[in-house]
């Protein structure tokens, strides 16, 4: 009973070794209840988000991306890193086992000054196990799980990246492929109002001045194209190095005024918390960070290592096979801290700083990810909205071009009222195409900002 109240004593007074918990600071993060904006109704967003275009092409380029991009493959050669550093710090709670073998041959000077040749061979297996009573080397196994938690997060973060960026980019070269067949369209109508311009001016039915006009706006039209043809062929470029191989042409899908991206249900605000890899990161960054703190105080505790090794000492490798000469020890050291000039206290504080610097952080991330999911509601129903009002008018502007080109034909106008009505449809179904890609682009935004469907992974274990 005295030898039990003897090392329960010593027990508390080791403990009390131990350095003051921090407090971590106080929080000062808010979750809205509601979004301001909705989308819905609509379906909850899906990990595959991107299939919901509809588009063969769009889901190829994405699995080609995820499989490929060199960003995408970083994540995961960082990912299989923290994995092994979960077994390196597992490895100091399990005993370390050894065995070695020291061969070696002698001359020395005998009595009478005669050589005497000696062969020595010592074979020895050692064993040491470090106890763990407080619990320092589980809080380094524990820090290095909730790393590799946090590397998972920032891997699905990536992949999200990559995905979104995607889709968004695909989107983008859609658009321009339309808007370049508007262009050579548009192209070929002015040349054929040209041709007319040209025809009444050489029978005298019209001025030169005219007969410019036609062709000025014949030329500003074939300006549009080589344009329009040299930003395809970078955002083309720019989509082969996304998804992992040289720059060249990019498969093409379903066009752009076949696309039709379907409602989203954006759920509560805190769902977004458990949806975004970028805040499950953060998170998880926290745990890893006051896990790490833990080990920090923990420095302060004595360490407990036993220690055991046995050995066979013979002058010839046959004997020490068969019959040699045993040696062994056992034995036992207690390492505890007296005096470091406070490098252990500085090391907790650091810790400590760390902390909070990652608490701060997993804040501006989830304030981050309500900012990002609020603009992209909004985006989506604002721009919905200016898609439609474009839309009327470029109906309007394509009547107004119809009534203006039969009265010049007919004679009841001047070219001048034909020209204004052309230059007003073309900016009126351009600004259409476009605004249908931004609308379409933003809904992969909005897919982004609610964590495209990403869920979180087990928990690995070591």
């Amino acid at each position: 009973m005295k030898r039990r109240l003897l090392l329960t004593a010593c027990a508390a007074l080791l403990a009390g070794c131990r350095l003051p918990v921090q407090p971590p600071p106080q929080p000062t993060l808010v979750v809205p209840p509601a979004w301001r904006a909705q989308v819905g109704p609509g379906a909850p967003v899906e990990r595959d988000w991107w299939h919901a275009f509809a588009d063969p092409a769009l889901d190829r380029l994405v699995a080609q991306a995820l499989a490929r991009n060199n960003d995408v493959r970083t994540a995961q050669a960082r990912l299989a890193e923290y994995r092994a550093r979960i077994q390196v710090a597992r490895s100091a709670q399990e005993p370390s086992l050894s065995v070695g073998l020291s061969p070696a041959r002698a001359r020395a000077i005998g009595p009478f000054g005669t050589p005497i040749d000696s062969t020595v061979m010592q074979g020895s297996f050692q064993a040491a196990y470090e106890l763990d009573p407080f619990g320092r080397l589980a809080g380094v196994t524990d820090a290095a799980r909730f790393d590799y938690a946090a590397q998972q997060a920032a891997f699905d973060a990536t992949a999200l990246a990559v995905a979104a960026n995607m889709a968004s980019g695909y989107l983008n070269l859609r658009g321009l492929d339309a808007q370049l067949a508007l262009a050579r369209a548009t192209l070929a109508s002015r040349q054929r109002s040209l041709e007319l311009a040209r025809r009444q001016f050489e029978v005298g039915y019209s001025s030169r001045l005219e007969l410019s006009q036609a062709e000025a706006e014949y030329r500003a039209t074939a300006a549009v194209v080589p344009q329009l043809e040299r930003a395809i062929t970078q955002q083309e470029n720019a989509l082969a190095i996304l998804a992992g191989a040289n720059p060249g042409p990019v498969e093409r899908g379903t066009e752009l005024a076949r696309l039709d991206a379907p409602a989203i249900q954006p759920g509560l605000p805190s769902e977004l918390l458990r949806r975004r890899p970028d805040v499950a990161a953060a998170e998880r960054a926290v745990a890893a960070a006051d896990a790490s703190l833990a080990v920090a105080r923990d420095q302060m505790l004595p360490s407990l290592r036993l220690t055991a090794s046995l050995g066979a000492y013979a002058h010839d490798l046959p004997t020490l096979l068969h019959s040699p000469t045993a040696l062994w020890s056992v034995g036992g050291s207690i390492l505890a801290p007296l005096f470091d000039g406070g490098r252990l206290r500085a090391q907790a504080e650091i810790s400590a700083s760390l902390r909070d610097r990652a608490v701060f952080a997993y804040e501006a991330a989830v304030r981050n990810a309500f900012a990002d999911t609020e603009n992209a509601l909004t985006a989506v129903q604002r721009l919905r909205e200016q898609l439609d009002e474009v839309e009327a008018r470029r109906v309007a502007a394509a009547e107004v071009l119809r009534i203006a080109h039969n009265r010049y034909r007919n004679g009841y106008s001047s070219y001048l009222e034909e020209l204004d009505a052309q230059r007003n449809a073309f900016s009126a179904e351009t600004a259409a195409l476009q605004l249908r890609a931004a609308w379409l682009q933003a809904h992969v935004d909005l897919y982004r900002a609610l964590g495209g469907g990403w869920a979180p992974a087990p928990a690995a274990r070591g």
